[in-house]
């Protein structure tokens, strides 16, 4: 395990306990930093909207967010689960829970992950929602990895709340109305810029996400002026750059 970068993880995510901060880049961070630092193949973090309705918020990768967005149409899966109850559900191996969750195994076994743990992402009585973790290959989960990713989960946690409680006329909801209005640009700016680039989902937002950074922008700011043409992004669609 990468101690430096679990050190600095801690600190970026710690970072975030301030105003305006951009939600949907704070949510990739800490699924990009589960797979760097904790050796998960993917990882995906699922949110309640205003309606107690779980949203797809951030993924690791294009196919972990369609697994992810698979079990919120089925309603079925581990993350709904451990949402749900508020205490992790860990399978070192999915293949003994095809009863339990026939639809998803299959598609999970499909996207070539056989072993997930979802982690609450919880307050004391509050949960927000889950962060969940992915592997291709079987076997059980190491624990005091598992308590790491549970303690990034929980500083995570506490960034979201502090920014309701920080900020007397906004709470939570809002934000993450917010933040799913952003990602639906995103989206759509994603796949404009794979298309003309000629570059997979992924590439792209690799991209956009860090054309925002070099250039010190909000990643929805570039999204949808990229989307809706409404100023110049000179480099942005001219090649594919290295993201970060």
């Amino acid at each position: 395990m990468n101690q430096q970068l679990l050190a600095k993880t801690f600190v970026e995510l710690a970072d975030n306990l301030v105003a305006d901060f951009d939600l949907i880049d704070f949510l990739r961070l800490l699924t990009d930093r589960c797979v760097g630092v904790l050796g998960a193949d993917a990882a995906g973090v699922l949110l309640a909207d205003r309606d107690g309705e779980l949203r797809v918020l951030a993924a690791s990768d294009e196919q972990v967010r369609l697994l992810e967005l698979f079990q919120l149409q089925n309603d079925e899966g581990p993350c709904l689960e451990c949402f749900r109850s508020g205490t992790p559900v860990i399978v070192p191996d999915l293949t003994r829970e095809a009863e339990r969750w026939p639809r998803f195994v299959t598609t999970a076994h499909g996207s070539g992950f056989t072993a997930v743990q979802a982690l609450p992402m919880r307050l004391r009585d509050e949960v927000v929602g889950a962060l969940n973790l992915f592997r291709a290959a079987p076997g059980p989960f190491d624990p005091a990895a598992t308590m790491i990713a549970q303690a990034l989960a929980d500083v995570a946690t506490i960034s979201l709340l502090q920014q309701r409680s920080s900020h007397l006329s906004t709470i939570l909801n809002e934000q993450l109305q917010t933040a799913l209005n952003s990602r639906v640009l995103i989206e759509q700016a994603k796949g404009k810029l794979a298309e003309r680039l000629g570059i997979d989902m992924e590439r792209a937002f690799t991209t956009l996400r860090g054309y925002a950074r070099s250039h010190n922008r909000r990643l929805s700011e570039v999204a949808r002026a990229f989307v809706d043409d409404s100023e110049p992004l000179p480099g942005l669609g001219a090649s594919a750059g290295p993201g970060s």
